[in-house]
C-alpha cells in the first residue's frame, strides 16, 4: 500500500438528495483538509456560481479554505492526470479528491478507471463510493429508475438525507429495502448535509481486507433455504410484519450471500469465478469474499467491480477461529441459484 497515493471518494446519489449541500460543506468548512472536488458537470444541479467563479478560462479554482474545485471539461482520466501532474509540480496542493457524479450516472465505470488505468493507479487510490438517498422521494426514485438502484448497489456507505421530513416508519422501511439491495453498506440518516467528515473519508471500501461486514439482520432474513441451521427467525422484533412490506418491491438490484464451512478447491473456484465474471460482469455491481482455501493456512480475499476482480492473501486463520468462506454478491438480476450451486461444486 503506497502511502503517497491520493485517496479518492466517489459521491453519487439521486437528484435532490443533497449531494450539492454536502459538497458545499466540504468545500467551505474549515476542516483543515485540502480537498480537490471534481464536478462531473453534465449535472443538472452544479455547485452554484456563488462558490465557483466558473467564468474563468482556468477550470481549477482554489477555495479560501485550501480546497480546490474543478469541473470536468474532457474526460475524467485527463482531469485526474492533470491534477496529479500539477500537484507533483507544486502548482496545486491537495490531500484527497472527491468526484461528484451526476444524478443519472452509474458509478461503475468511474470506479473502474482507478483499476484499469496504470497511470491513474500510480497516483490515486479509490477509497469508497458514497451514495445519498433522499428519504422523501427515495422509494419513488428506486421504483422508477434503474440507475438509482445501481447507485445503491454500488455503495460502500449510504446516507439517507432529509430523514427529518418524513415519518420514522417510512425511513425504516426505506432502509430495510436498501439493506436487501446492498447489505454491505452501512446506512446513516443525516440532516441537510450535516455529516461528520469522519464518516465520509477514509472508509477503505475498496481495500482488500479480511473484514466482510454484512448487516446481521440481512443474514437472518436470508437464512431460509440455503443453510437451514442459520434460520433464526425468532428475533421477535416485528421482523415478520416487515416482510410483506419489502416483498412489495421486487428490486432488480439484489444481493445474496454464500457461506460454507468447507474449503474451496482453488483451481475450480478460479475457473468458475472467471466464467461467471465473463458472462455476468456487466450486471455484477460489487462482490467480495473472504475464503477458506484448501492447502492454505491464510484467508484469501477477493473483491470486484463488474468484470474486474482482484484477490490477495489475507491474515492467517487464527487458532480456534471458526473457519469458512463468506461471499456477498450485489448485482442486477443475477441468477442466485446458478451462482450458489456453482460455488457449492467448487468445494473440496
Amino acid at each position: 500500500m503506497n502511502p503517497g497515493l491520493i485517496p479518492v471518494t466517489i459521491l453519487t446519489g439521486f437528484l435532490g438528495s443533497g449531494k450539492t449541500t454536502l459538497l458545499k460543506r466540504v468545500l467551505t468548512e474549515a476542516h483543515g483538509q485540502k480537498i480537490a472536488v471534481i464536478e462531473n458537470e453534465f449535472g443538472e444541479e452544479n455547485i452554484d456560481n456563488e462558490i465557483l467563479v466558473a467564468d474563468t478560462h482556468e477550470q481549477i479554482i482554489q477555495m479560501n479554505n485550501g480546497c480546490v474545485c474543478c469541473t470536468i471539461r474532457e474526460d475524467l482520466r485527463t482531469t485526474l492526470s492533470d491534477l496529479a501532474a500539477r500537484r507533483r509540480k507544486g502548482e496545486l496542493d491537495f490531500d484527497r479528491v472527491v468526484i461528484e457524479t451526476t444524478g443519472v450516472a452509474d458509478p461503475g465505470p468511474v470506479a473502474q478507471t482507478f483499476f484499469i488505468d496504470d497511470e491513474i493507479a500510480e497516483s490515486y487510490l479509490l477509497d469508497s463510493v458514497l451514495t445519498l438517498v433522499d428519504a422523501k422521494h427515495g422509494d419513488g426514485q428506486l421504483d422508477a429508475r434503474q440507475e438509482a438502484r445501481r447507485q445503491v448497489g454500488f455503495a460502500d456507505r449510504i446516507f439517507i438525507s432529509k430523514a427529518d421530513l418524513v415519518a420514522q416508519a417510512e425511513v425504516d422501511a426505506l432502509m430495510h429495502r436498501i439493506k436487501h439491495m446492498n447489505p454491505r453498506a452501512p446506512q446513516q440518516a443525516v440532516n441537510f448535509g450535516a455529516v461528520p467528515l469522519a464518516s465520509v473519508f477514509d472508509l477503505k471500501g475498496f481495500n482488500l481486507n479480511a473484514k466482510l461486514d454484512i448487516d446481521p439482520d440481512f443474514l437472518a432474513d436470508d437464512g431460509h433455504g440455503h443453510h437451514p441451521h442459520h434460520d433464526h427467525h425468532d428475533h421477535g422484533d416485528g421482523e415478520a410484519c416487515d416482510h410483506p412490506h419489502h416483498h412489495a418491491h421486487d428490486d432488480d438490484v439484489k444481493s445474496f450471500v454464500f457461506r460454507s464451512k468447507k474449503a474451496f478447491n482453488p483451481a475450480k473456484l478460479e475457473d468458475f469465478l472467471g466464467a461467471i465474471v465473463q458472462v455476468y460482469g456487466p450486471k455484477m455491481l460489487r462482490y467480495k469474499g473472504v475464503l477458506l482455501m484448501k492447502g492454505s493456512d491464510r484467508k484469501v480475499i477477493f473483491q470486484g467491480v463488474h468484470q474486474l476482480m482482484g484477490s490477495d492473501l489475507g491474515p492467517k486463520w487464527a487458532p480456534g477461529e471458526d473457519k469458512g468462506s463468506k461471499i456477498v454478491f450485489i448485482g442486477i438480476d443475477l441468477p442466485k441459484e446458478i451462482l450458489l450451486q456453482g460455488l457449492e461444486q467448487c468445494l473440496v
